[in-house]
């Protein structure tokens, strides 16, 4: 078992910054991916970003890409900066952690096993 605390979620003028971090617990050692997904009212989760603790390569979305930072050391923490926020970036924000190795399907929520209780980020515009 693996237990995800997240925080650091709140309010944002657009352009403004962010920082939400994940504190994983437990069975740590066998967690290979950590991720960050989000979901906006009345759309699917989508990945944001994610960590392969082995190397430390990371993956990013498309739409956030040179906006976010995923960063974290070890196998028990994850911290997602986010910069320039724009007002689609509002949504409930979650920790994952899988024990495979999604590698290029890291955005397929199905292969994280464990959640965080999501934290939310509101951006203004």
């Amino acid at each position: 078992q693996v237990q995800l605390e997240e925080s650091g979620g709140g309010s944002a003028q657009a352009g403004g910054s962010l920082t939400l971090s994940c504190l994983a617990s437990g069975d740590t050692y066998s967690i290979n991916y950590i991720a960050w997904f989000r979901q906006a009212p009345g759309k699917e989760r989508e990945g944001v970003a994610a960590r392969y603790v082995g190397d430390d390569t990371t993956f990013y979305a498309d739409s956030v890409k040179d906006r976010f930072t995923i960063s974290g050391a070890g196998w028990n923490e994850a911290y997602l900066q986010m910069n320039a926020l724009e007002p689609e970036d509002t949504a409930v924000y979650y920790c994952a952690v899988s024990r495979s190795r999604p590698g290029p399907a890291w955005r397929n929520p199905n292969l994280y096993k464990y959640w965080g209780q999501g934290t939310q980020v509101t951006v203004s515009s």
